[in-house]
This record gives structure tokens, C-alpha cells and sequence, in this order.
């Protein structure tokens, strides 16, 4: 596989911002840069926000990506969602992987969902990047000029919104969050130029 050059500085520059964020989490013991934005976000704390952001972090549970995947599956039939699966398949052994390496706690804070496992970086970050990020993908090739920015909203409000959930509902540190969506992006770049790959040999 042969990346273009543009690729290849998107996922360098994402590698070396989460490296970044990697030493700044190893260094600061105190989480002096977590914790002003953690107490920024915990200010804005209200029965509107609970409701909401307790009910759009479950977008990227485990449970809901897999039935979410298997059904684009079933519907679709095409090679893009086996690409959709190995994208989810591939976030979720790569935050594994990285949890046991930086075996970082979880917040103390008041938290309003239960979370077990280590913290960095978010797996939910990550795999809604790779799930919802590759379906954004997949929507800029959509004809249909006004369903195609209808849905590049919802696709792109719903990655967002699951980040800073994970922070709001007190079990992620922003650092944790950003980590993540640097490396689901990296693993859509590759993954969605693996897909125009195949597509071009197999045609």
C-alpha cells in the first residue's frame, strides 16, 4: 500500500500531536491542563446537559457499535462495510492495547455513569472517530447535495458530542479524549485509502 504524500503528513501530524499529548499525561502528574478544562466543562453542569450527554456517550458503547456495524452490514452488502468493520473492530484492539501500556485511573470525580478499565486514551473517542468518521467518509460521496450536508452535521455533531461526553459525564480527562480522536483518525486515513485500494484493483 502506497499513501499519498498529503496522507502521509495527515497521520504524521496526528501521530506526533498524540505523542505530544502522550508525554504531557506521563509529565504532568498533577493534570494541571486536565483539570482546567475538566472544571470549565463541569461549570456548564445542568439537568438539560445530564439528559443529554448521558444519552449520546451510549453511541459509542461497545454493544451499540457492534449492532450498529452488523446492521450497516445486512443492509448495505457491500465492500465499504466490511471496511466499517475492520475500522471498529481495529479502534477497539487498539485502545486496548494502549490502555494496558499507559494504565492511566480514571477520574475521581463526581461521575454520572458507572466506567470500569483504564483511562487513556477514550475508547469511545476513538471508535466513534473510526465508525462515525468513516461513514463521514463515505457521506462526502453522496450526490444529493442537501441530504449529503444534512447528514456530514449529524455525523460531525455526534463525533463531537461523544468526546466531550466522555469528560462531562466524569469519566475521561480531556487529554484522554483528544488521544483518542487523533488516533481514529489515523486508523480512518488508513483505513478508507486501503478501501480506494481495493476498489481500484478490484475494478
Amino acid at each position: 500500500m502506497k499513501l499519498s504524500r498529503k496522507k502521509i503528513i495527515s497521520c504524521s501530524i496526528c501521530l506526533l500531536i498524540f505523542i505530544l499529548v502522550a508525554t504531557i499525561v506521563l509529565i504532568d502528574k498533577e493534570r494541571v491542563i486536565d483539570e482546567a478544562i475538566y472544571n470549565f466543562i463541569f461549570n456548564f453542569r445542568c439537568n438539560l446537559l445530564d439528559n443529554y450527554f448521558t444519552f449520546i456517550t451510549h453511541f459509542g458503547d461497545t454493544i451499540f457499535i457492534v449492532c450498529f456495524v452488523t446492521i450497516f452490514i445486512l443492509i448495505q452488502r457491500k465492500k465499504e462495510s466490511l471496511f466499517l468493520a475492520i475500522s471498529a473492530i481495529d479502534s477497539s484492539l487498539l485502545t486496548w492495547l494502549l490502555k494496558q501500556l499507559f494504565l492511566r485511573e480514571r477520574p475521581s470525580h463526581l461521575k454520572l455513569i458507572k466506567q470500569g478499565g483504564y483511562s487513556f486514551p477514550s475508547g469511545h473517542a476513538m471508535i466513534s472517530m473510526c465508525v462515525y468518521g468513516y461513514l463521514f467518509y463515505l457521506v462526502l460521496k453522496i450526490k444529493n447535495k442537501p441530504l449529503k450536508y444534512i447528514l456530514i452535521f449529524i455525523l460531525s455533531l455526534l463525533i463531537i458530542s461523544i468526546g466531550i461526553s466522555r469528560i462531562y459525564v466524569g469519566v475521561h480527562y480531556p487529554t484522554d479524549v483528544i488521544a483518542g480522536y487523533l488516533i481514529g483518525l489515523i486508523e480512518v486515513i488508513l483505513v478508507t485509502e486501503v478501501l480506494n485500494i481495493y476498489k481500484t484493483r478490484g475494478n
